[in-house]
């Protein structure tokens, strides 16, 4: 993969670090590959293609689509989002499907949206 395809540009993760779950030298998976990771989703959002369809380059699919259902609902997300919010470079926002839902009794769910032509427009 192109470094130069890379949204996660040093002086961001320098930011994002340390709001991340674990660190580089923790024991364990907490904290691997979080750079690639955050790329990974960032990938999605861009492109907006099936998890199933990530490239090989950042992983087993299912493991980052497990990794990013964990943080969604930890609030992980919403942490990152808060220290890059006063960033006018950082220009993504993670709000899609999988984060934002919307209630049964919205308009669309009762027919859609119904247009009414304005009064400006009556022949007469």
């Amino acid at each position: 993969m192109s470094d130069q395809r890379m949204v996660v540009t040093d002086r961001v993760w320098q930011r994002l670090e340390g709001h991340v779950p674990g660190k580089a030298l923790d024991a364990g998976a907490t904290a691997k590959d979080n750079r690639l990771f955050l790329e990974a989703v960032f990938w999605r959002v861009r492109t907006g293609l099936p998890w199933r369809d990530l490239p090989r380059e950042f992983g087993n699919w299912n493991s980052q689509f497990r990794r990013f259902r964990r943080w969604a609902e930890s609030g992980i997300f919403e942490g990152l989002f808060d220290a890059m919010r006063d960033d006018p470079d950082f220009e993504y926002a993670l709000i899609d499907g999988t984060i934002v839902q919307v209630d049964q009794k919205s308009a669309a769910a009762n027919g859609g949206l119904r247009l009414r032509p304005s009064g400006a427009r009556t022949v007469g």
